[in-house]
């Protein structure tokens, strides 16, 4: 019952969220940092990960490709295909939940233990349209993120064929572009702007109605990241099945 409790609360959040608006002289602020803290402080990690596991993926597909019968090419197309419709959306997403969800878990939560939520209420400011609406728009860029891992993936797999000798630049260039569907990009994007979502409201959600001390700030982060990962990878395997089942 708890658990049903708790999703009929996460949606009243979320509709109490745009209740009652912030300035927006105020709220152009607070997404501005929001974004820093976000999005752009997370590039740097995103670019790491996705350039050497495409790299990774392209010397595992390369390596598993005994039969001579067996294109080249092929390791090019299954370095894009993985990057594209799973590593870059998804597995990324779940990376950020520990990163970015943790961050807005135990901000939220640090907040409410010093009873500043209390204060923001006391002003007649709406709390949760003031701390979690910002990052929830902040976190509609991190397609962009997303955009810029899919490069680096792919970039990754290339400079491993370049190097590792597992195939020629030409058959890599050549499986990238065989067979493209542009719909495979639409897919990979839509799933992101899902997840971005969840990745603002579910650690949101936990830092906001956490109960307790300091030592609690950092179980609510720790479930926070478990609850945003399942939930991620529930909606990757739905959202799937409807775009490309």
């Amino acid at each position: 019952m708890s658990y049903l409790q708790n999703i009929g609360k996460y949606f009243m959040m979320i509709a109490e969220m745009f209740r009652k608006p912030t300035k927006w002289s105020v709220m152009k602020h607070l997404i501005l940092k929001d974004i820093d803290d976000l999005i752009i402080g997370s590039l740097g990690i995103v670019a790491f990960i996705s350039f050497f596991v495409g790299g990774v993926i392209t010397i595992q597909t390369a390596l598993n490709i005994s039969n001579p019968l067996i294109p080249k090419y092929l390791v090019g197309f299954a370095t894009r295909q993985s990057v594209i419709l799973e590593f870059a959306p998804t597995f990324t997403s779940i990376i950020m939940a520990g990163k970015v969800g943790s961050f807005i878990t135990s901000s939220i939560g640090t907040m409410r233990v010093t009873e500043q939520i209390d204060a923001l209420e006391v002003m007649g400011i709406n709390s949760l349209n003031y701390l979690i609406f910002p990052k929830t728009v902040a976190l509609m860029f991190y397609p962009f993120a997303i955009a810029i891992g899919m490069f680096l993936g792919v970039l990754g797999g290339m400079a491993a064929c370049v190097f590792g000798g597992y195939t020629t630049l030409e058959d890599y260039v050549l499986g990238i572009q065989t067979d493209f569907d542009s719909f495979h990009m639409s897919y990979a994007f839509i799933k992101t702007f899902v997840f971005a979502f969840i990745l603002a409201t579910i650690p949101s959600f936990h830092g906001y109605y956490m109960k307790g001390g300091a030592l609690e700030v950092g179980k609510a982060s720790t479930v926070a990241f478990v609850w945003t990962s399942v939930v991620i990878i529930l909606l990757n395997y739905i959202l799937t099945d409807l775009l490309l089942g």
